[in-house]
């Protein structure tokens, strides 16, 4: 048993089932810190041993816990699509099972299952960190040694997507224009025009829709920051609004601004009052007969690229795209080589005098 100082702030250091714990505590106080150190300790000792009530959840089905932790979930944060999505995944695999039967090697053969379904390895981490999450002191244990062993997390191909090119969008449009799905091509247009993100689109209603004005203004979003944003139609996207709408009023009848513009319905969109669940499918589909390579959200890192690109300011980006950081928007800009090669070679040709900024600096000299 330990406590020391690194940086500012205290940490403490404890052995537990021949494990290492090493924890911070965030706190400038060494008493802080030996008191968070006990209390680890007795946490880990109750659960160890099994105590009355951890015996009791011990024997209870996987199903069940995950149940009552997303319906928590959904009451403190504003949006539990991918807790939804990712424990969606952890139930199917070991809903069946009592919370006592997951250890170690009930997580390693998660993972070897989930990559065998060809899942992400990124989304199969964060599926493992729900599952230990909600598995509560046990499941603190089990990172434990997973981590000790270098096992918790699987390696992640970092990428930051792409910027898809003048050809490769002209190709996807002309595909998602002609694609089964209703939905596709407005779509389509509102995330490579618009820059929306998948929820912002699917969750949008035609009182968010002012074709008037040629606005859309954003409901649902990732970030407090990018709620209620007013994002601008251009001509593309007006277009392909005006026509979606056409094919809504005979399809339904009417419109009602309460309604999802993008409703649900299999085999075809049956339930204004419901949105579709996912573009993937017509996506996959549109993107395969385009012969192009690469993700739904690639479409808004273009956009965002293209308006770097075209010397638009950074709050005028942000207030398109909904970013709350520059960091963020280095993220998604990619600004690409040609680009960056026009503008070395401007320079070049300001110095010879070669364009309208070379012109007027030499005009000025000679005065």
């Amino acid at each position: 048993m330990a406590t020391y100082q690194r940086g500012k702030y205290w940490w403490y250091r404890f052995r537990f089932a021949g494990e290492r714990i090493d924890e911070p505590t965030k706190s400038t106080s060494r008493t802080v810190a030996k008191d968070a150190e006990r209390q680890h300790r007795k946490t880990l000792e109750a659960g160890y041993n099994n105590f009355k009530e951890v015996r009791q959840n011990r024997v209870r089905i996987l199903e069940e816990i995950i149940d009552e932790y997303l319906t928590g979930y959904r009451l403190r944060y504003r949006s539990a699509t991918f807790a939804e999505y990712a424990l969606g995944h952890v139930s199917r695999l070991l809903g069946t099972k009592i919370v006592a039967d997951i250890t170690e090697i009930s997580v390693l053969r998660y993972q070897e299952d989930r990559l065998r379904e060809k899942a992400a390895p990124k989304s199969i981490n964060e599926e493992v960190r729900f599952l230990l999450k909600m598995l509560s002191d046990p499941g603190e244990v089990i990172r434990a040694h997973l981590k000790k062993t270098r096992q918790l997390k699987l390696a992640v191909h970092k990428s930051i997507g792409k910027a898809f090119d003048n050809e490769e969008t002209e190709s996807l449009a002309a595909k998602a224009k002609s694609s089964h799905s209703p939905h596709m091509y407005p779509a389509f247009m509102l995330a490579r025009n618009g820059g929306l993100r998948d929820t912002e689109i699917k969750t949008l209603t035609w009182g968010q829709i002012n074709l008037v004005a040629k606005t859309v203004q954003v409901g649902r979003a990732k970030s407090e920051a990018g709620e209620g944003r007013i994002v601008p139609m251009n001509s593309e996207v007006y277009q392909a609004l005006t026509d979606h709408r056409a094919w809504y009023c005979k399809r339904f009848g009417e419109i009602s601004d309460e309604w999802y513009v993008f409703p649900w319905g299999k085999p075809r969109p049956s339930d204004p009052a419901r949105h579709i669940t996912s573009f993937k499918t017509a996506w996959k589909t549109t993107r395969n007969n385009a012969k192009v390579k690469g993700r739904w959200h690639d479409n808004r890192h273009t956009l965002i690229t293209e308006l770097a690109e075209s010397g638009a300011g950074d709050e005028t980006i942000m207030e398109i795209a909904g970013h709350v950081d520059r960091q963020m928007l280095r993220h998604y800009s990619h600004i690409r080589m040609k680009a960056k090669r026009e503008a070395v070679e401007s320079v070049i040709a300001s110095r010879k005098g070669n364009s309208p900024l070379g012109s007027a600096s030499k005009a000025r000299s000679s005065e």
